[in-house]
């Protein structure tokens, strides 16, 4: 899966799951601020990438991942080894 596939694909999911308009998911916002994210909302997170991208991400996956392009070269390291 290319960066391109995986940042459409993340961005569609997370947009739909927090109900926040897809343009506001930009690369360079804030993932937490943007999608309004407490601790218990990281666990959907968690269970979303894991559905559609069939990879799973650890509490440990989330240091420095700060804004959605932290989170998008997350998943292209999961996903492409």
């Amino acid at each position: 899966m290319t960066i391109e596939e995986i940042i459409e694909k993340a961005t569609v999911v997370l947009a739909e799951e927090f109900e926040v308009e897809a343009s506001e998911i930009t690369p360079d916002a804030s993932l937490k601020d943007t999608l309004g994210l407490d601790s218990l909302d990281l666990v959907d997170v968690v269970v979303l990438i894991e559905q559609n991208f069939g990879v799973t991400l650890v509490g440990p996956d989330f240091i420095g991942v700060k804004t959605f392009q932290d989170f998008y070269e997350l998943l292209n390291r999961k996903i492409n080894g």
